[in-house]
């Protein structure tokens, strides 16, 4: 049987990101996934996600995005990689916000943002929108478009011979954590389980505290081409009547990717087929249509997206869809990552660090608002 230190299971954009920092650390570390960069399953999959520096889900989140750029510009540098292109980032809503109430106060926090800060100043500014004159805009200068699928590679460069190309399970035994593929067994002093939503069947105390939506994406043909380019259309998070949706410029000439960013139907790990209908894809399409119509237009192409979020925690209460990056109290050898899908991706870079230091340093504790103790059920109970 092989030995590692530590096993990383689940090479996404988390995994993938502690396994690269790992291995740049000297650690002896084994990476496993069954899935390849390109495959159309994983949270992680498909072209790009949002940065944003200023961040309306938590106060914490600005600092971790500022550790998370330097991340991204540094594995640019080391891998000779573009992960991330620069682009403004508009967020907007009805008049009192609660959304770009918060993240006007995180650029407030680091210097302020600059743009239009009305409906009727982000109609002039960008001919693609046509948002109420009076609705809240705020747009930041610090934005960008993380090529999720370029991340992935540079993380894995060089390190193919540390990679198993299989699905894994765990088990603890005294010596060690077992893990199992169908081919071979390792024994690793420590694992770190980075599994998106598979994560609750490799670690089943964790599932009653998540929650997987489908979430429906769509790439639509935009009315108004020249209105949506890249470097002159914005990255866009609206609060419109139906609900929030996101979406890019047209950066890599197959339409504008737009999605509804509320949570979607309550599915299992594995419901990546049949691809979104029409219909799973209406809200989406008549908020462009309303608000975006230089953007809007026939749909294209058509993928699902998997959100595992958390539910609100009882012990010391939070609102849920927060992170997860600990140790589990019973067994400290073994270290969870669940971000929540729909606003991790652009911390990956800074999560992954965080992961490698949670496995190599027993003094190592990730933040309060992160741990698992924010559950009355994964209190330790040893002693």
């Amino acid at each position: 049987m092989r030995h590692c230190d530590i096993a990383v299971i689940g090479l996404g954009l988390m995994g993938s990101s502690a396994l690269y920092a790992l291995l740049r650390r000297g650690a002896d570390a084994l990476g496993f996934d069954p899935l390849t960069v390109g495959a159309a399953r994983g949270s992680s999959h498909g072209s790009c996600r949002i940065y944003r520096r200023f961040n309306f889900e938590s106060k914490a989140y600005t600092d971790l995005s500022d550790a998370a750029f330097q991340g991204w510009r540094m594995l640019e540098s080391a891998s000779g990689r573009t992960v991330l292109l620069p682009s403004l980032v508009l967020e907007a809503g009805p008049p009192g916000s609660k959304m770009v109430a918060a993240s006007r106060a995180a650029a407030a926090q680091k210097g302020g943002s600059a743009g239009p800060s009305t409906g009727a100043e982000a109609n002039v500014a960008f001919p693609a929108f046509r948002l109420p004159d009076d609705w809240d805009v705020v747009v930041q200068q610090s934005g960008g478009i993380l090529l999720a699928e370029a991340a992935l590679r540079a993380f894995r460069d060089g390190a193919e011979d540390r990679i198993v190309r299989a699905a894994a399970r765990i088990r603890p035994e005294p010596a060690g954590i077992r893990i199992m593929t169908p081919h071979e067994e390792v024994l690793a002093e420590k694992v770190i389980v980075a599994a998106g939503p598979w994560i609750g069947g490799l670690v089943p105390a964790l599932a009653r505290h998540l929650k997987i939506t489908r979430q429906a994406v769509g790439w639509f043909a935009p009315a108004r081409p020249d209105s949506v380019r890249y470097g002159e259309f914005p990255v866009f998070i609206v609060e419109g009547p139906r609900g929030v949706i996101y979406g890019f410029p047209d950066f890599e000439g197959r339409g504008v990717k737009a999605a509804q960013h509320d949570h979607g139907p309550v599915v299992g790990a594995d419901a990546w087929d049949p691809p979104p209908t029409d219909n799973e894809l209406e809200m989406v399409a008549t908020s462009l249509a309303e608000l975006l119509p230089g953007a809007a237009g026939p749909i294209v192409d058509r993928d699902v997206c998997l959100y595992t979020n958390t539910l609100r925690a009882d012990w010391r209460p939070d609102d849920g869809n927060e992170f997860i990056i600990d140790r589990l109290p019973d067994d400290p050898r073994i270290i969870v990552a669940s971000p929540c899908s729909g606003h991790g991706a652009k911390f990956a870079s800074a999560l992954g660090a965080m992961l490698a230091d949670l496995a190599l340093d027993p003094k190592a504790s990730a933040p309060e608002a992160f741990r698992l103790d924010r559950y009355s059920s994964m209190q330790s109970h040893s002693g």
